[in-house]
């Protein structure tokens, strides 16, 4: 299994969690924000959906990788932690910038 290069410290914008993940009036979010619900994360106890997302790049493979101006961005693959335990498979995105941990960019559910 290739795991994300530097996994463990890996960083995520906790905004991008209780604003648009969790959040039911973001515009572009809500389809992300009805799947992540509907297994028991909540905006009341966001950093459960942030400790999952944060665990998601250890405990699974990359799948896709590509390169651009910014760096290197990595997609990752499968079952995520929810507080349900019924942990669907997703796909997490993360960016590696020159020098920079990985960082997460969005996730939603794969196909």
């Amino acid at each position: 299994m290739t795991q994300l290069p530097g996994a463990a410290s890996a960083t995520l914008d906790d905004s991008k969690i209780r604003d648009y993940l969790l959040n039911p009036a973001h515009p572009i979010g809500l389809g992300k924000e009805r799947f992540f619900r509907g297994y028991g994360f909540s905006p009341a106890h966001w950093t459960a959906l942030r400790a999952a997302l944060l665990a998601h790049p250890m405990n699974n493979p990359v799948t896709g990788q590509s390169h651009n101006d910014w760096g290197s961005k990595y997609e990752v693959r499968c079952s995520i932690k929810t507080p349900d335990q019924r942990n669907p498979c997703i796909v997490s995105i993360w960016i590696i910038e020159a020098g920079a941990d990985p960082r997460f960019v969005t996730a939603y559910p794969s196909q």
